[in-house]
């Protein structure tokens, strides 16, 4: 014979805890195939980066704005979400893969695409914080495959003066006026020019309507091409325009926030900052395949099979059982087993007799009465001594007789209760 091992957490409890485990089993799995987690300030130029030549402080200017600022690890998700798309790439980036990652947005969002040029390295000094770096020289961006008929130029140390930046009758510093970075070339309108001509930041000129980047240039509103669902791509040569270094001046912070939204030509898109390209990219893997289309349908489905099994084996089985003694110990068992072959073999109604003379002789007993009566005659006693006390209900010998004449279990026990009732008053 088995019974229910006691158990020492509650079936709500567990099915909390398997709930809990299973949740952080899949948001392991998720963190894993997106490459979340991790300090990005490394003194990298991205948006993670809080040194100087990071972008950190221009998404929390955005955010400020209250717009949606989203920082992005995965690289397919870049190809296909709404919105202004940043890309900070380094020096080394491969430009086919640039130009793959912008042609599959133009119909998403616009782009705007941030070139690299400061050589920058950790700070060992003592009241440096995490991410601060120091710069020690330039590097101009080298990628084969993309805007391949714009030509890239920085200044050097014996250069002479770039005399800031200029947007119409809006003027700006730069924090090294020598070292600055400016394109030429053919295919793209500027937009804004340093004090001596040269194109700072420029759009591409195609078949795109760009109203807004149109009046920031200060060129004809209803310049450019006909399709209108086609997204710019707008190229910064000189990172100083947006990076945390160049934002330290306030008419260029205001600037980068004028050509964002120049950009973006709708504030209730988010803006969206890569950091793919800087290392930050998440391997495909098995983890990812199963967070995304097609397979993500499957996983969710294998994810319910599972949380109905589970269900099903609670509900089912319930408790672990435990071994019980085959032969119990102790007087009630002997007493459970006695009655349970009685009620077994059909004769309940042979112990009504014997219950009757058990309870009429312990009542004797219990008043005192002579030994070696008759039966009768202890029974008439009984009545006698329910009349003195005033016990209330029939006479004993009437419920005694009555218990004899039973046949059927529920009688047997209505009317061994009047007799136990009897005996509990007399007591």
């Amino acid at each position: 014979m088995s019974t229910p091992a006691p158990s020492p957490f509650s079936r709500s409890t567990l099915i909390g805890m398997l709930l809990v485990g299973a949740l952080a089993f899949v948001a392991l799995l998720w963190f894993l195939g997106n490459g979340t987690g991790g300090n990005a300030n490394n003194g990298g130029a991205h948006v993670g980066g809080q040194g100087l030549n990071g972008y950190a402080g221009l998404a929390r200017m955005l955010e400020a704005e209250g717009l949606d600022v989203q920082r992005q690890r995965n690289r397919r998700a870049l190809e296909s979400t709404a919105g202004l798309l940043i890309l900070t790439p380094p020096a080394d980036a491969d430009g086919k893969e640039i130009a793959k990652v912008i042609d599959a947005h133009r119909y998403w969002g616009p782009t705007i695409v941030v070139a690299p040029k400061w050589l920058a390295m950790s700070t060992n000094a003592k009241a440096a914080k995490r991410g601060w770096v120091q710069v020690f020289g330039t590097q101009a961006p080298e990628w084969k495959g993309f805007a391949d008929n714009v030509t890239v130029e920085i200044g050097d140390e014996k250069s002479p003066p770039a005399g800031g930046w200029k947007l119409g009758n809006r003027r700006g510093k730069f924090p090294d006026d020598r070292q600055v970075e400016t394109g030429s070339g053919k295919g793209f309108v500027p937009i804004l020019t340093t004090g001596s001509g040269k194109p700072l930041a420029a759009f591409l000129d195609d078949d795109g309507y760009y109203p807004a980047l149109n009046k920031l240039a200060g060129i004809d509103p209803n310049y450019g091409g006909e399709d209108e669902d086609l997204y710019p791509v707008v190229l910064v040569f000189e990172p100083d325009l947006l990076d945390n270094w160049g934002l330290a001046d306030r008419n260029t912070a205001m600037l980068a926030r004028d050509l964002v939204l120049a950009t973006a030509d709708n504030r209730s898109q988010p803006i969206t900052f890569d950091m793919t390209f800087n290392g930050f990219g998440a391997s495909r893997n098995l983890l990812t395949l199963a967070f995304e289309p097609p397979f993500l349908a499957a996983t969710i489905c294998l994810f319910l099979a599972a949380l109905a099994i589970a269900w099903r084996a609670f509900n089912r089985f319930g408790p672990a059982l435990a071994q019980a003694q085959e032969i119990a110990f102790g007087k009630a068992a002997l007493v459970a087993n006695a009655a349970g072959l009685i009620r077994r073999a059909g004769r309940v109604h042979l112990a009504a007799a014997p219950y009757a003379d058990a309870t009429r002789e312990r009542i004797a007993l219990t008043l005192g009465l002579p030994k070696g009566l008759e039966p009768h005659e202890t029974e008439r006693l009984i009545d006698a001594a329910q009349v003195r006390r005033a016990v209330a209900g029939p006479p004993f010998s009437e419920a005694a007789r009555h218990l004899r004449d039973a046949r059927k279990p529920h009688e047997l026990t209505k009317r061994a209760q009047v007799l136990q009732q009897i005996e509990r008053h007399l007591k």
